[in-house]
């Protein structure tokens, strides 16, 4: 019986006025595993995960989620049922502590409910208690508790961006979407985050997408590709497969040949 995918991507294009961003793409996300999402600049690997972490409501098409359409829910929904995503450029809150960062990604389901707050203040402070703990957990994981008390905006790019995958964790995910996680990071980062997430899929069976340009980082991660071209899926196959595919070098790496990875 075959596993159903963590998720479905099914015929889904995405208009902005008249230009098709992703144009009647499908694909799957198998669950328990990590694929890269790859593809020349202006690909709709982007849209295609703004639209799946429900940023943007497709204008044809279905997203499900373990079977389940989710088409309609919006992001914080989605999120609840455990799908987080990373963006590009970090979004932290500069002016917060990084583990401040950490709690207020937390799921907090008593505290946001004002009559909770007032009426319930124990239960929203053994809460806050919870997230602070999970926090430096969180921290400890990532091995960047020593920065815990340092504002999130003195953070260098690649700490910037453990962040962002500690704030993804904080929401108690079953699948993240990593957005270019590895951008304008140092190899040395590059390997602690690449650690991470292996450890994370492995260990915890977390399910990951991510979009990146390194193929070296996709071949060391990945257990399959997608490739994107013009809004839809080019190929799938492993990272040496789609190195060798005659389409991609074209499209995705102008032409040129691509050493397979060692």
């Amino acid at each position: 019986m075959a596993l159903v995918p963590r998720i479905g991507f099914d015929s889904v294009t995405m208009r902005f006025g008249g230009v098709a961003a992703v144009d009647d793409c499908s694909f799957d996300i198998p669950a328990g595993k990590i694929t890269g999402l790859i593809g020349p600049n202006g690909a709709g690997k982007t849209t295609a995960f703004n639209v799946i972490a429900g940023l943007l409501a497709p204008t044809e098409g279905r997203v499900f989620l373990d079977g389940d359409d989710i088409t309609a829910l919006p992001d914080f929904r989605r999120q609840a049922l455990g799908l987080s995503r990373t963006f590009q450029l970090a979004h932290e809150f500069s002016r917060m502590t990084v583990i401040e960062n950490l709690m207020v990604s937390a799921r907090n389901d008593i505290g946001e409910n004002i009559f909770n707050a007032v009426f319930r203040p124990s239960s929203c402070l053994d809460q806050e208690r919870q997230a602070f703990e999970k926090a430096q957990q969180t921290l400890a994981f990532l091995e960047i508790d020593q920065l815990a008390y340092e504002l999130a905006g003195n953070l260098s790019g690649g700490q910037k961006k453990l962040l962002e995958l500690g704030r993804a964790l904080m929401q108690e995910p079953r699948i993240i979407l990593l957005d270019e996680i590895g951008a304008g990071v140092n190899r040395t980062l590059l390997g602690k985050i690449a650690d991470k997430i292996k450890q994370l899929n492995e260990e915890r069976g977390y399910t990951f997408c991510l979009i990146e340009h390194d193929l070296d980082f996709v071949a060391r991660l990945c257990h399959g590709v997608i490739v994107m071209a013009q809004g839809n899926v080019l190929m799938t196959g492993t990272v040496n497969e789609v190195r060798r595919d005659e389409r991609v070098i074209e499209a995705y790496f102008g032409g040129g040949k691509y050493q397979d990875a060692s």
